[in-house]
């Protein structure tokens, strides 16, 4: 008897094992069913994802194509609109040379006295006895000087009867002049007095002070309100009285204490020193 169920148990265990084996690998194709389908989750989901992409790239390329189509309509309505303050048929600006140019005009004046302006030379006239007579004379070269360095205007006092050319005679006239306190008569006259604010006056000493035709011209043109800046060229006397003089005929004048003056025997030289003087007045 035992020798019958000893191999029927045997069978029995060897099906069930047999059972057994049978039932995992359909347990294990069911396990993997599942990441089979998270796969496919998995590659689909970067091309859905891409495409959304797209889609959204494309709408924003549309949507910004229309901004520039309406920013460019707008441009080009604001440019055809007609400006409302100025008329179509009336030009920007007016054209030029419609209006005097006063570009040319200066408000620089630079008047002065020389002997070389003055006199008549004679044939035998000596040149190293009386050198500020030959053109150009000392004050001349200094008014000149001036000129180059503020662009004013030059205007030479000259009286109607020339000085002799030798030095002597001449003194001797002018003496006569101071004496008798004479205005001798002038040639010409300032046009446009009005426009200048500055006067650049020059002159020589003559008698410890300045030459009678210097007052004339004062008198005749009234510098009140100007600043008047002088500069001198003299002998061992200096400026004398000469400043003196000019202030009292010229009273309501603002003349500068600024003054620029050289000996005669330096006045040939003396450009870089009055062209400096100039500068430093700010012009």
């Amino acid at each position: 008897m035992k020798k019958i169920l000893v191999p029927l148990l045997m069978t029995v265990l060897c099906l069930s094992l047999v059972a057994c084996n049978a039932s995992e690998p359909a347990q294990s194709e069911g396990s993997t069913s599942i990441p089979a389908a998270s796969q496919n989750t998995e590659n689909t989901s970067p091309l859905e994802t891409t495409q959304n992409k797209e889609t959204t790239t494309t709408s924003e390329m549309e949507e910004n194509e229309n901004h520039l189509s309406e920013s460019e309509a707008e441009q080009s309505n604001q440019t055809s609109e007609p400006n409302p303050t100025q008329s179509p048929s009336t030009p920007a600006t007016e054209p030029s040379g419609s209006k005097p140019s006063t570009e040319n005009e200066s408000n620089v004046l630079v008047a002065y006295f020389s002997w070389a302006d003055n006199a008549v030379l004679d044939d035998n006239v000596d040149a190293v006895s009386s050198p500020s007579v030959i053109v150009p004379g000392n004050v001349q070269q200094l008014a000149g000087w001036v000129q180059e360095e503020t662009g004013g205007d030059l205007f030479s006092i000259q009286v109607a009867e020339p000085y002799p050319s030798d030095w002597d005679e001449c003194l001797d006239r002018a003496n006569e002049e101071r004496g008798s306190d004479a205005r001798p008569t002038l040639t010409g006259q300032v046009e446009n007095l009005d426009q200048y604010d500055t006067v650049f006056l020059g002159y020589p000493n003559w008698w410890y002070g300045v030459p009678m035709a210097l007052l004339t011209f004062l008198e005749e043109n009234d510098l009140s309100g100007k600043e008047v800046y002088l500069f001198c060229s003299h002998g061992t006397g200096g400026l004398a009285r000469s400043v003196q003089i000019i202030a009292e005929a010229a009273p309501d004048a603002i003349i500068s204490e600024n003054i620029f003056d050289c000996y005669e025997e330096e006045a040939s030289t003396a450009q870089a020193d009055i062209q400096s003087w100039v500068s430093e007045l700010g012009y």
